[in-house]
């Protein structure tokens, strides 16, 4: 997908899904630190919208901002890089004995 204008384009991967069409996304950036000679890494959590809600906790997603959509949500999910594994279950998915 080609954007015109000057929309930010984070990539990020899901770590909250239980609103409803709201995920939560996680962007993690490096930085290098000149003081102390280290890499920093700074993570940032966004409230994106998901109209669909299929992205699942561990979703790789890109993201795109936009316009004020509520208090705190200002951008939306474009596509999903990566699905989850799997094997991972979610609470409500264990079965009971």
């Amino acid at each position: 997908m080609t954007y015109t204008g000057k929309r930010k384009v984070r990539i990020g991967q899901v770590v909250g899904n239980k609103m409803d069409k709201t995920v939560v996304v996680a962007v993690q950036t490096v930085r290098h630190a000149p003081l102390y000679k280290k890499i920093i890494k700074h993570t940032k959590k966004y409230k994106v919208h998901d109209e669909a809600n299929v992205c699942r906790i561990g979703d790789s997603v890109r993201i795109i901002e936009t316009r004020p959509l509520s208090k705190e949500k200002r951008w939306r999910i474009t596509e999903i890089i990566s699905k989850r594994e799997l094997s991972e279950e979610e609470p409500g998915e264990a079965s009971k004995i």
